[in-house]
């Protein structure tokens, strides 16, 4: 066995040979790994290896990831997309993911114009088809999300909640009533349910008159919150309550998608490293990576997954 090639000697020459289309696919397989998981460049696996690009292109062109294998279970499950492209320039596209945070294991992935209901509804039909049972699901502020998983407890992203917050008061709000919400909103990863609930109740009755005020536009006679900014995020904060603190009823229950966020944000370090490609060559790095859960996976798991 020579390079993970499997090898033949006569008994009569002791030429050794090998079987051709077997290491073509092993090229094929050390290119793409090293392409994908060692960002290395085309030019760099030119010097590399010393081979011509288009060699390297064909390689890379002809390599056939393999199927996701599963192990049915009860899982506590993570969900969420990112996005590439241009949104601005309606160029843009994502990826919708669910992983199991406990084995750090994305589960199932597929690729979006854009984020919707049925994306979820889909995702959450082809585990349950395979035998998973759905125990609970955390993700951000999309409606599609908790539509899709109407009937399974839903943890809102703690990370998540803090920034729709911060549209409405900003990091360094000028308004007192801005910044004791806030500060509230930052008490969410320490606090208990009953302690944030009554520190809210005691906000509202502190603030709630000048939530409300509304100021009439005198050209069109219309009315709108004085304070909309702010209001939006007290509203959205309020709105969200029942969900912030899903995790008490199961310590299993992951507060943050943290470990899908962190994911997206090693994943387009190497999307970056391998600027222009088109969008099909993209979702194949991608696959490679969801497929192996990690940026780095180990020697063991590369050799699984490739």
């Amino acid at each position: 066995m020579e390079r993970d090639i499997q090898t033949w000697s006569c008994n009569d020459c002791n030429k050794r040979f090998r079987n051709k289309r077997r290491e073509k696919v092993a090229f094929q397989k050390r290119i793409w790994g090293e392409y994908v998981f060692e960002k290395q460049t085309l030019r760099e696996l030119k010097g590399k290896h010393g081979v011509y690009r288009k060699t390297l292109r064909d390689a890379l062109t002809s390599y056939e990831a393999p199927e996701k294998t599963h192990q049915p279970r009860k899982i506590n499950l993570v969900a969420d997309a990112t996005y590439f492209g241009e949104r601005r320039e309606k160029t843009s596209w994502c990826v919708v993911v669910f992983r199991d945070p406990k084995r750090k294991e994305n589960l199932w992935w597929k690729f979006f114009d854009t984020e919707t209901t049925s994306a979820y509804v889909e995702g959450r039909k082809y585990l349950e088809g395979l035998g998973y049972k759905i125990l609970s699901i955390t993700g951000d502020g999309f409606g599609g999300l908790r539509q899709a998983f109407f009937d399974i407890p839903f943890q809102m992203c703690h990370v998540h909640m803090k920034r729709i917050v911060v549209c409405g008061t900003t990091l360094n709000p000028e308004l007192e009533a801005g910044q004791a919400l806030l500060a509230l909103t930052k008490t969410l990863c320490y606090t208990d349910g009953n302690t944030f609930k009554n520190y809210l109740k005691k906000y509202i009755e502190k603030y709630q008159n000048f939530l409300n005020e509304k100021t009439i536009n005198p050209f069109t006679g219309e009315t709108f919150y004085t304070h909309e900014p702010l209001y939006r995020a007290f509203m959205s904060l309020w709105r969200f309550l029942p969900f912030l603190f899903t995790f008490e009823k199961d310590k299993n229950i992951p507060k943050t998608s943290n470990t899908l966020e962190g994911h997206f944000s090693h994943i387009k370090d190497i999307v970056g490293v391998h600027r222009g490609l088109s969008r099909s060559q993209m979702e194949r790095v991608l696959h490679s990576i969801l497929l192996a859960s990690t940026i780095a996976p180990t020697k063991g798991k590369l050799k699984h997954i490739l």
